[in-house]
């Protein structure tokens, strides 16, 4: 019964990578893909699912998180006890902030004992893949696991940026790596690893002793993979991983941890191609967000009148409120309320709400946060150099500018 799952997600983390992205909010309500927020995938899946009681961890600069929950996400009825709740760092048990993933779940135990579940299960809010977890949690149970954790299959040269699981013929977890050179391989695959999603489901009572050792721990970085994990496994817990079996529809599986500007900006420029790999049409497993209430696209002028001044949109996503004046977009994504001046010109670039391009300004491979007006004539992405003077530019040359900024 799903009623008996508490589902708990990490949503406090600051995403340092993914600066100055996240100089505002916490890496899980960055937007993404025009009209969602990052932690819209993982709420997605969880009511796909069929889970209805779910706890959302914050800590770092939340205010951005907390209003679109608020705004978008008020959507289940209390009088059945369901719901989808912000728990703050409270720092209940102590004078510490959140120390780590373990110590999160355990600093917020006072819940569990509230909701009494049979099972916890565990997610990470920074992720982007659609993944039915009532299969996971089936797995669990039909195995009597006393801990699973979600898995996916990854070229073994990756390893050095992800925890990866030891496994044997059976799916049973031998032990634990934290990204290793030299990774333990899938059985009878010696080119591929599990590396962790960031996904687990205990037995309450399992994770409610093991929390509370871990927390005397002197020498514990208070993590599910670093301590939890090994511990349990050399404990002889029935500890098994779950292969990720993905609800997008794609020959490829498709799991996403954006973690880097460069990871972001592929992951959004994908969704502009002919056939993205992750599908955002399919009506059977929706992804769910709060929209504002905009009018319609509109794009303005043809050329009759002035050769050169036309409004143009191509291989693009586009949101409501968006004014295409005179302009030029490709291959680029604008969230909503968004304006392309006359003669300006647009190339694959993601420019957030409020963003205003004017006339004869030039864009290209950049990340324009929200509401900033690019001044009349500007140039960003053609001079690395000069960009570099202005803004902030990954090795890939990605220009990003941060939320307000004022261009002189």
């Amino acid at each position: 019964m799903m009623r008996k799952v508490l589902t708990f997600i990490m949503a406090g983390g600051k995403g340092e990578r993914l600066y100055p992205l996240t100089r505002d909010r916490t890496k899980p309500a960055v937007p993404f893909g025009g009209i969602y927020r990052i932690i819209d995938f993982t709420l997605s899946n969880c009511i796909n699912s069929g889970l209805r009681r779910i706890y959302l961890l914050t800590q770092y600069k939340s205010a951005s998180l907390q209003k679109h929950i608020r705004l978008g996400w008020n959507i289940l009825p209390s009088e059945l006890g369901q719901f989808i709740e912000i728990l703050p760092a409270q720092q209940r048990i102590g004078d510490t902030w959140y120390l780590g993933t373990a110590d999160a779940i355990y600093q917020n135990l006072y819940t569990i004992g509230d909701e009494e579940p049979d099972e916890v299960l565990i997610l990470a809010g920074d992720h982007i893949y659609k993944m039915n977890y009532y299969a996971m949690i089936d797995f669990h149970r039909d195995s009597d696991a006393d801990l699973t954790v979600g898995v996916v299959e990854m070229e073994k040269g990756e390893s050095p940026h992800y925890g990866v699981l030891e496994v044997d013929q059976k799916d049973r977890v031998l032990g634990f790596q934290e990204k290793p050179g030299e990774p333990k391989t899938i059985p009878n695959q010696p080119d591929k690893i599990f590396a962790s999603m960031g996904i687990y489901i205990f037995k309450t009572g399992v994770l409610e002793a093991e929390l509370g050792e871990d927390s005397q721990a002197p020498s514990s970085t208070h993590d599910f993979g670093r301590d939890i994990i090994p511990r349990m496994v050399k404990k002889g817990f029935k500890v098994f991983a779950y292969n990720f079996r993905d609800e997008n529809k794609k020959e490829a599986k498709y799991w996403r941890d954006i973690g880097t500007i460069d990871a972001y900006y592929e992951a959004n420029m994908d969704l502009v191609q002919v056939d993205p790999v992750f599908n955002l049409y399919d009506r059977d497993w929706p992804i769910r967000t709060y929209q504002e209430q905009f009018p319609p696209l509109k794009t303005v002028f043809a050329g009759d009148e002035v050769p050169g001044r036309v409004g143009l949109v191509l291989d693009s996503l586009v949101s409501s409120g968006c004014i295409v004046s005179g302009g030029r977009l490709q291959r680029s994504i604008l969230s909503p309320n968004v304006r392309i001046n006359s003669y300006s010109q647009v190339y694959d670039s993601i420019l957030m709400e409020g963003v205003c391009v004017s006339r004869y300004a030039k864009i290209k491979r950049a990340i324009i946060d929200k509401d900033v007006e690019i001044p009349q004539g500007m140039v960003i992405g053609y001079d690395a150099k000069e960009d570099k003077k202005r803004f902030h530019v990954t090795e890939s040359g990605i220009v990003v500018v941060a939320k307000g900024t004022e261009i002189k």
